[in-house]
């Protein structure tokens, strides 16, 4: 039997889920759809909804993409959370990873089930080029990736270990 001491960083999981959700909410509440607010000169909120996946793929598809998208990141988050559980004392920095990347998932999961779209609303740009909008959720999925890739070429890893 095993321990499943990475599950401890399921707070983090947690965190990304409350602040993707607590964000989404006061940008619904306090903006009407499509408006923006500069914020820097590279920077705007601004209220958009994506029924897509990352950079709006499939946004057009007609509907069926809701449920696939959200079928999709629940057979992702049972994964990730097995995963996590099968993790060794050792592999901290992947447990982090993980449950950031399992935090956004059920952060943009949610909205899917509630809504049929998520709530996008950071602006990144430079002069008339966009970066397509994101979230918190999508921010925790890029750094848990990003720790992920850093996990997979030795960081974090002690020097007996590599």
């Amino acid at each position: 039997m095993r321990d499943f001491i990475m599950l401890k960083w399921l707070w983090l999981t947690l965190v990304a889920v409350v602040l993707d959700q607590i964000s989404k909410l006061a940008i619904a509440a306090s903006m009407q759809l499509y408006q923006s607010i500069q914020i820097m000169p590279f920077f705007k909120l601004t209220y958009v909804h994506n029924t897509g996946a990352a950079f709006s793929f499939l946004s057009e598809a007609g509907g069926w993409q809701r449920w696939f998208f959200a079928g999709l990141a629940l057979l992702i988050s049972v994964v990730i959370a097995v995963w996590m559980a099968r993790l060794k004392k050792n592999e901290t920095l992947l447990a982090v990873a993980l449950a950031l990347i399992l935090g956004g998932a059920v952060g943009n999961l949610i909205d899917r089930l509630a809504y049929g779209y998520v709530i996008d609303f950071l602006d990144v740009y430079y002069e008339t080029w966009h970066w397509p909008a994101f979230n918190i959720a999508d921010s925790a999925i890029t750094l848990g990736v990003i720790l992920m890739l850093a996990e997979s070429f030795g960081v974090g890893k002690s020097k007996e270990m590599v």
